[in-house]
């Protein structure tokens, strides 16, 4: 069949099936780097590379480690500039700003009947724990330290209540 005999929308076809897989080769040549970076960037979560430590006390979860006198000191300020920040937009509103001292030494108490000074609470979590253990232990896991877990799952246990 000449060349010349195909009408227009036979040479449509033709120039379709064959621009179809070199698109494809070049597509996947190309943009599989580009869809691996979607997402990606300096204020993303995900890839954040290790940094190395500050020497401010601060974990992972940017709370400090218990005990730690700088990051409860870094706590109270960021405390302190939110109640701060909190007063001045009252005030501009032009409404009462309120004592900004107070409301931050209110905030820092520890709440009254906290999960973490409640016997009865602490027994029933240890008894769970030591349940959990029994169980990592039956299938073959390592088990978990007592005091530690019976901590963090009072700490976790502190925000529900609120």
């Amino acid at each position: 069949m000449p060349i010349a005999e195909l009408s227009s929308g036979t040479v449509l076809i033709l120039i379709v099936i064959a621009a179809l897989p070199i698109g494809a080769v070049v597509f996947a040549l190309g943009a599989g780097r580009a869809f691996s970076q979607i997402g990606r960037g300096e204020m993303s979560i995900g890839d954040e590379e290790p940094r190395p430590a500050t020497g401010i006390g601060l974990t992972d979860s940017g709370m400090g480690a218990q005990g730690d006198g700088a990051s409860a000191e870094v706590r109270e300020e960021e405390i302190r500039q939110m109640v701060q920040a909190r007063s001045d937009r009252a005030v501009a509103r032009g409404e009462q700003g309120f004592d900004v001292d107070a409301e931050v030494e209110r905030l820092l108490e520890p709440a009254p009947g906290a999960a973490t000074g409640d016997r009865e609470l602490r027994e029933e979590v240890r008894q769970l724990v030591v349940a959990r253990n029994e169980r990592r232990l039956r299938q073959g896991k390592e088990p978990l330290g007592v005091e530690a877990e019976v901590e963090r799952q009072l700490r976790d246990l502190e925000g529900l209540g609120q």
